[in-house]
């Protein structure tokens, strides 16, 4: 990941509705959640959580798929996993393979 996503990333869950879309997003699973369960699940009106998941989604941190007349989302956490990566790819005093137990726990196939 280059710096300029990771920061784009970063500013996206920077923002306490935000960070708990993406949060509820990882959660769901690979099921992902309908607008209107996530406006619910989180008691935000529908036009403050569109204009939230077209942040998240520009910053690539969640992508939606229409179902009918309902869009879907779904938490990117592949782009998550490049974040992490890039905001560790240092650790260790630049030995990452000693953080590797850290990633690897982290890491999941969702």
């Amino acid at each position: 990941m280059e710096k300029t996503h990771a920061l784009g990333a970063l500013s996206a869950l920077a923002h306490d509705i935000r960070l708990d879309v993406f949060r509820l997003l990882v959660r769901a699973g690979p099921a992902g959640m309908a607008a209107g369960e996530i406006a619910a699940g989180l008691d935000v009106r529908a036009n403050t959580l569109s204009n939230n998941l077209t942040i998240l989604t520009g910053a690539g941190l969640v992508r939606s798929e229409r179902e009918g007349r309902s869009i879907r989302y779904f938490a990117r956490m592949e782009t998550m996993r490049g974040l992490l990566a890039f905001l560790m790819e240092d650790c260790c005093g630049g030995r990452p393979e000693l953080c590797q137990p850290v990633l690897d726990r982290i890491a999941c196939d969702c």
